[in-house]
């Protein structure tokens, strides 16, 4: 019997992929932006760390439904390699989360409130951004290199 997660008859897997490839990118641009530009960080406000919270809920989710379709569709090596790749995504999610939540914290009281110098404010914002680009390009990659597995090992045989 198939124990593969499905909604209305078709697997789960690419119907969330697809808002994890979706949300996922848009969470970096607002995490960049809400780093380097005040104006923008001032609208989105706790968008960025909302968004990072649902990138770090679906990919675990997706993960786990694509596990399920893996044991339906059998040991292939395009989707072990898409497997690998997948799973790749997850630190890197649970890394947005966390500096999007820093960056948001700090940005919103941290900043004002530290009893820092202004010197050390600046290398406390330099580094925040430092790790802002750091997940922004991790998460990213992880990303794209997951989805293009993915996308081989689906359509690698019928169209090359």
């Amino acid at each position: 019997m198939d124990h593969t997660p499905n909604l209305s008859g078709l697997p789960i897997h690419p119907l969330v992929v697809h808002a994890v490839v979706v949300l996922l990118p848009l969470t970096v641009l607002a995490l960049l932006l809400a780093q380097f530009w005040p104006a923008a960080r001032r609208r989105l406000g706790v968008v960025t760390p909302l968004g990072a919270l649902a990138v770090a809920v679906l990919v675990p989710v997706t993960i786990s439904a694509g596990e399920s379709l893996a044991e339906v569709v059998g040991p292939l090596p395009a989707v072990e390699r898409h497997e690998r790749y997948g799973r790749m995504l997850l630190p890197w999610a649970l890394a947005l989360l966390v500096v999007a939540v820093a960056q948001w914290v700090w940005f919103r009281w941290g900043r004002d409130r530290a009893r820092l110098t202004g010197r050390a404010v600046t290398v406390a914002t330099a580094v925040l951004g430092a790790l802002a680009v750091l997940v922004a390009a991790g998460s990213t990659y992880a990303l794209v290199r997951a989805g293009d597995s993915g996308a081989e090992a689906v359509w690698g045989g019928l169209l090359g």
